[in-house]
Parts: C-alpha cells; structure tokens; sequence
C-alpha cells in the first residue's frame, strides 16, 4: 500500500467519522462551536451554546432520518 493510499484511506475514514451520513447535523456541530469560541473570546460565558445546539440538532437529525424511511 502506498503513502498515497494511506493518506487517502486516513482521511476517508475520518470524513466518515466526523460528517457520517448526515453533512448538515456535521455542519451544525461545527457553526456551534465556531459560534462558542467566538463568544469565548469576547468573554462572554459561552457553556449553554453546544448543549443547546445538541437539543436542537439530535432531535432534528432523528427527525430527518426517520422520515426517510
């Protein structure tokens, strides 16, 4: 196998990982912590933004897998 192969397996695995089938609740993730670390720097207490966006994005990924089938 070569390094390229690697590589490529490396970061296949770790885009389906991370972003798995759903690119929109992976999305969600990452605005939420972008969002955190912004208001993190501005020093604003900042510990409500990912659970909330966890209550708000489960539900709706669920939701969204759920009605597909």
């Amino acid at each position: 196998m070569t390094i390229r192969a690697r590589l490529r397996a490396f970061a296949a695995f770790w885009y389906d990982f991370v972003v798995g089938d759903d690119w929109r609740a992976a999305f969600a993730v990452v605005l939420a912590l972008g969002v955190t670390f912004v208001l993190g720097r501005l020093s604003v207490n900042a510990w409500f933004v990912l659970p909330a966006a966890v209550a708000v994005v489960l539900p709706w990924s669920l939701w969204r897998a759920v009605r597909r089938r």
